[in-house]
């Protein structure tokens, strides 16, 4: 028996097809793991450095997830809820609200921490106690405070809003307060009765995650070639045995 390739058209253009798609999506996910990557590396750098002292100055340029500490008041008159953020399988908000920085007309947004949602208490705000006087806290700075599904639209952003998410752009036309270009995760101090929950979730970096994901890119366009190649082969059947000899 005898096999030939037989060259198919249509099959070929639909394994160029998946070939180029697949390691264009393996390509990437090689990129999203290495961005990952420095992510990582830069969260352990800054984790390391002593936390930024926020002056309300120029000098406070916005370094992701540097450690801060800042002194000043909280400003509890514009608090915003971000609701729809679990915690250990509960639900709950994250308490956001504005801080003004001692000595200067700056105010900065500061995620106070995680609040539980009452069984049944949809819309009721939970209860929380705010420091009254200057205090000194520290946290990490951040950027955004990730983002969650909004269904519908957005309410207005008003004192005491329940929203999907914000940013600090919003807060600062709602409040018209000179806010700082990011928020600060506050991890400390914990007061005696404070309730908030301050374990906040470490930035995901997956980078094990797109590498899988790169190779099954990568193994779909492998598989899309091999089986291609396998399925073109056929018998040729103007080839005939020849006759044994007697």
């Amino acid at each position: 028996m005898r096999l030939r390739f037989r060259f198919r058209l249509i099959p070929c253009i639909a394994t160029i097809l998946v070939v180029v798609l697949g390691i264009a999506l393996g390509n990437w996910q090689e990129r999203r793991a290495a961005q990952k990557t420095g992510l990582q590396v830069q969260l352990t750098e800054r984790a390391r450095q002593a936390p930024l002292v926020l002056t309300g100055g120029t000098s406070d340029v916005p370094q992701e997830f540097r450690r801060v500490s800042v002194r000043g008041q909280f400003v509890p008159g514009f608090a915003v809820f971000l609701d729809n953020r679990p915690y250990q399988s509960r639900a709950g908000y994250y308490l956001v609200m504005p801080f003004k920085i001692e000595g200067a007309d700056q105010y900065v947004l500061v995620a106070r921490g995680w609040l539980p949602r009452a069984a049944g208490a949809v819309g009721q705000l939970p209860l929380y106690q705010t420091p009254a006087g200057a205090i000194t806290l520290e946290g990490v700075m951040r950027l955004d405070l990730g983002h969650v599904m909004q269904l519908g639209t957005a309410p207005p952003l008003t004192p005491n809003a329940m929203v999907q998410n914000v940013s600090v752009a919003d807060v600062a036309r709602a409040s018209n307060l000179p806010l700082l270009p990011f928020f600060i995760q506050q991890t400390r101090p914990q007061a005696a009765r404070d309730t908030l929950v301050r374990d906040w979730p470490s930035p995901a970096t997956g980078v094990d995650k797109h590498r899988g994901y790169a190779f099954q890119w990568y193994a779909l366009a492998t598989m899309a070639v091999l089986f291609f190649v396998f399925t073109g082969f056929r018998r040729d059947p103007n080839h005939k045995l020849n006759p044994s000899p007697e």
